[in-house]
């Protein structure tokens, strides 16, 4: 090969480089994520979010009047609040905190579950002719709804997420059913409505108990997922009469429980006697408790179990609780009546 052909060879190369180089996009900046307390407000029209790293209020997101219930898709691009003023089920763009769109569901909604493959949302929807709206995420549809006897307050998946929990406070019931077929399994019956409900699992990460509160219990009930049978109970420490708080307990003296992310507890609200109760795991023996609100409602923890948030609706402020300690360290001032709360890694805006 002549040096004048190899001259030529060299240029026409770097001349392909360069149209390579102005061809291909420049990369996109990797999309920050954060851990975020994502608090909803029974009244009034906002949700606050919460940076655990400083228990400061970062975000808010506006314009969502009477939200129920929060999730947040599995990438942390969006999350989903059931709307009961709308009867929707809103999604938010988890980086501007804008709604982006909004899906008609078939009743009032309460809270929400969501699978861990992110392609489905359990919406709980109240009333007789109630159930469990299921929402295709990706074509952002309801499409279709089991009914449930009386209607549903709260889902809630599974550790595994084989399973959808659906509890009727006006017909006393945990309806279990199956993700995959989309129909119901089974039914445990209490004496009286379904509250808020927790999991722990087994090593192979199959739900072994489900912790049920349940209406006029101070306490909670104890089933074993797969006898399908309820094993036990724990019922919270009582307090002198003149002392309990009787002022906005709507038939359920413990509304907010949670299994920590190691396993090794369970935490319990009581309105009544306004603290927060905490047991082992798996032998249920009592921990301690903290004093927090007037009304403590739901419960969420960060990621690495350190600390507890403790929603408290008659107060607008959430209760920051250093596990280890047991104790308050700090209130968070939020919106109007805060009740349903989860912890999320977020997408954030740069």
């Amino acid at each position: 090969m002549t040096r004048t052909m190899t001259r030529l060879l060299m240029v026409a190369c770097v001349m392909t480089a360069a149209a390579v180089a102005t061809l291909t996009p420049a990369p996109v900046a990797a999309q920050g994520k954060a851990i975020r307390v994502v608090q909803t407000n029974a009244a009034g029209d906002n949700v606050h979010l919460i940076d655990p790293a400083t228990n400061e209020i970062v975000g808010e997101i506006t314009g969502v009047e009477v939200i129920h219930g929060v999730v947040a898709a599995p990438d942390g691009s969006r999350l989903y609040l059931s709307n009961e003023s709308t009867e929707e089920l809103d999604i938010v763009d988890a980086k501007t905190l804008k709604v982006t769109n909004s899906i008609p569901l078939s009743g009032r909604p309460n809270n929400v579950a969501i699978h861990e493959n992110g392609t489905r949302v359990y919406v709980a929807i109240q009333g007789t002719g109630g159930g469990v709206d299921i929402i295709d995420t990706e074509a952002e549809e309801n499409i279709r709804t089991i009914r449930i006897l009386r209607g549903v307050h709260n889902t809630f998946i599974t550790p595994d997420s084989k399973y959808v929990v659906a509890g009727s406070t006006g017909g006393g019931g945990a309806t279990i059913i199956d993700t995959e077929l989309e129909r119901k399994m089974w039914t445990i019956h209490f004496e009286g409505g379904v509250r808020p409900l927790t999991f722990d699992s087994n090593p192979d990460g199959s739900t072994k108990n489900m912790y049920v509160q349940v209406t006029n219990l101070h306490g909670f009930a104890v089933v074993d997922f797969e006898t399908r049978k309820e094993i036990g109970r724990v019922v919270q420490p009582d307090i002198p009469v003149a002392e309990r708080n009787r002022d906005g307990i709507q038939g359920a003296p413990a509304h907010g429980i949670k299994v920590s992310p190691d396993g090794t507890s369970i935490w319990s609200t009581s309105k009544i006697n306004s603290h927060v109760y905490a047991y082992s795991l798996p032998d249920l023996d009592y921990l301690g408790a903290v004093k927090v609100g007037t009304v403590p409602d739901w419960l969420t923890f960060t990621p690495d179990g350190r600390f507890l948030y403790v929603a408290n609706a008659h107060d607008n402020y959430v209760s920051v609780i250093d596990v280890k300690g047991l104790t308050e360290i700090k209130k968070i001032q939020v919106g109007q009546v805060p009740k349903r709360n989860i912890t999320a890694n977020l997408i954030v805006g740069q």
